[in-house]
């Protein structure tokens, strides 16, 4: 029986946190029952990671699981696609190792897709920030502000926070988003909004809970670079993307899902 909803979880060296992550998941969602997948790509780890996946998989209860290993190291959105391609959902959700935003916000991203018609509906930080429990530092959190502020700059998106890990996707339209998306670090998040707009799907941000953890694997000062530039080249790898796919061909678009070699548990 093929899922309702896939949980895609992209992880890179989270052998110390991922275990409590994922008892944390699956007792949410055997209490729920809300017929879901879990999906975690271990993205090129040096550490544990797929062993703890492994080993944190005995206590799914009635929870669907699949473990994809890459090697090498690809990079966060690489790892995202790969889980979502891999999703058997009509539904999936992206979000980090460490539960930054609570796993009960599903709800808020997953309800506007199965009630209102929305394709692509995603968390915020910035739409309402008394929800943030514990604040990144101080220059980590400038610089994300800056960041979005050059996103809006080059790719015309509205949107006050573009980088919450925490996005769902209804993926009989979104498909064709995730084929057309080349970005495989930084700037993932803000090429799959801006090719979800310039295909005319329906996009909505919502405030969600969230608190900042140590460990991220971005620094703000050696990656700043490469950030912007990826910003920047967006608008034009999209364009020949973009190119090759007719407006009405996204609502109906019909795809071959992709096969997978990993065995499900």
């Amino acid at each position: 029986m093929n899922p309702k909803l896939s949980l895609v979880i992209p992880a890179y060296n989270e052998s110390a946190r991922l275990g409590n992550s994922l008892k944390t998941v699956f007792a949410y969602l055997n209490q729920t029952d809300l017929g879901a997948e879990v999906i975690v790509v271990d993205d090129g780890s040096s550490d544990d990671t797929a062993q703890v996946a492994r080993q944190s998989f005995a206590a799914r209860g009635n929870v669907q699981t699949l473990l994809i290993p890459i090697r090498p190291n690809h990079g966060k959105g690489y790892a995202v696609r790969t889980g979502m391609f891999a999703s058997r959902a009509p539904i999936a959700i992206f979000f980090d190792a460490d539960l930054s935003t609570p796993i009960e916000e599903i709800p808020k991203v997953v309800l506007p897709i199965e009630r209102e018609g929305y394709d692509v509906v995603f968390g915020s930080r910035a739409l309402d920030r008394s929800l943030i429990g514990v604040h990144q530092p101080w220059r980590r959190e400038m610089g994300g502000r800056l960041f979005n502020q050059l996103v809006r700059f080059s790719t015309g998106l509205p949107f006050a926070d573009t980088q919450c890990g925490f996005k769902a996707f209804r993926l009989d339209t979104c498909r064709q988003v995730l084929e057309a998306a080349v970005i495989d670090r930084f700037a993932f998040d803000v090429e799959l909004l801006y090719l979800a707009q310039s295909m005319g799907l329906r996009l909505k941000e919502v405030p969600v809970r969230w608190d900042h953890n140590d460990g991220s694997k971005v620094n703000v000062l050696r990656d700043s670079l490469r950030m912007f530039r990826e910003v920047q080249s967006i608008r034009r790898r999209s364009r020949a993307s973009l190119s090759k796919i007719a407006p009405s061909d996204v609502r109906s678009y019909k795809y071959t899902e992709h096969s997978t070699p990993y065995s499900r548990t």
